[in-house]
């Protein structure tokens, strides 16, 4: 179930990224099958119960064999969507480009992901998320005052401005496709995705509104009404009192006294110290318990362990239990064509005898196949 109920990809293994932007698009409902390499001593992508494979169906074929490269071209033939994740080039030297896929089935959207874009002097080289989001100016920005740029895991590069785009930008070009008919190529780079997650940036830049180096500003740690405090058990709570209604009932919960201007930088140390003090003389969970019911805009911060536990996760079912371990479910939500829960995954090419059946091939046949180690 889900409003992408019905929508078959084709899923090229490989990291990260373009596995994020299949398992989104299992997660709202599409059949995704994902193509990996026949020999699994060859196999170096991913871990096992990797929940970036979850929902899927998954097959091993050498493509680098004729007859092997003839089962992924009638998979295609029978896709909506076909997503890729190698450098520039390495499809197309397959068999497997987009210029010999549409040719094919005209109406495909071919969705390809790469650190930075199909063209441009660094097309072809290294790289990954760090390096990425460096070149885009998303990293420059995230740092304590005076110390050196902190790496926020690989989730703007692959996943954010990677993954979550290619899967907007492939469901874009099948909107577009029930007025022409046709399918086309989507080049999602993680520099241009990373790019476009500063644009709020830019503008508070353009308008003077972020006028100092990394940590000094409203949104970057700058701010003492916007950072994140050492409790008393040494955990840590984040603050984000912005407004000054939501610093009001700050001050209230910490029993500040005599607070200053807030929205007066030339404050903001003294005003540090005494957020700082206030908060360092109770426990995590006793901040959190005297926030709750109040717009303090106080509130824990939890590990990834501790997170499917909090009530307001657990209400809502923020995570979920697949094959008896938690991990985000899917997002978004919708009222009429609700998301199923996602199934485990698979064990690495399991499925590929019954989906060469599904395509026709007989029995006879998948034996040969595998026998010449042509399939797993």
């Amino acid at each position: 179930m889900g409003p992408l109920t019905g929508l078959r990809v084709v899923e090229l293994a490989g990291l990260a990224p373009a596995p994020f932007a299949c398992t989104v698009l299992a997660d709202l409902g599409a059949e995704v099958i994902r193509v990996d390499r026949a020999t699994p001593g060859a196999d170096v992508l991913g871990y096992p119960d990797d929940p970036l494979t979850r929902s899927r169906h998954w097959i091993g074929v050498d493509v680098k064999s004729p007859e092997g490269l003839d089962l992924v071209l009638r998979l295609v033939d029978r896709a909506d969507v076909l997503i890729e994740g190698f450098r520039p080039g390495v499809a197309e030297r397959m068999g497997l480009g987009p210029d010999a896929l549409l040719a094919r089935n005209p109406g495909l959207v071919y969705g390809r992901i790469t650190g930075w874009g199909q063209d441009g002097p660094l097309a072809t080289a290294a790289g990954h998320d760090i390096n990425y989001i460096a070149v885009a100016g998303a990293l420059d920005p995230i740092g304590p005052a005076g110390g050196k740029p902190t790496i926020p895991l690989n989730l703007l590069g692959d996943f954010g401005g990677g993954g979550l785009l290619l899967a907007m930008g492939v469901l874009a070009a099948l909107f577009e496709r029930q007025t022409s008919g046709l399918g086309q190529v989507v080049d999602a780079s993680m520099v241009d995705g990373a790019a476009l997650l500063t644009t709020s940036l830019h503008g508070l830049r353009n308008l003077g509104l972020w006028p100092g180096p990394r940590g000094t500003n409203l949104l970057d740690g700058g701010a003492p009404f916007y950072d994140t405090y050492e409790t008393a058990d040494a955990k840590y709570v984040a603050v984000g009192a912005i407004e000054a209604r939501f610093f009001a009932a700050l001050v209230e919960v910490l029993g500040l006294e005599d607070p200053p201007n807030h929205l007066d930088p030339s404050t903001w140390p003294a005003l540090r110290t005494q957020i700082a003090t206030a908060i360092k003389s109770r426990t995590r969970d006793e901040w959190t318990k005297l926030a709750e019911g109040t717009d303090a805009c106080l509130t824990p911060v939890l590990t990834p362990g501790e997170a499917p536990h909090h009530p307001h996760n657990a209400a809502r079912a923020t995570f979920l239990n697949v094959g008896g371990k938690p991990q985000p479910a899917p997002a978004p939500r919708f009222s009429r064509t609700a998301t199923d829960t996602p199934t485990p995954p698979s064990t690495p090419r399991a499925d590929t005898t019954q989906i060469l059946t599904d395509l026709g091939v007989p029995e006879s046949e998948i034996t040969r196949l595998r026998e010449a180690a042509i399939i797993a």
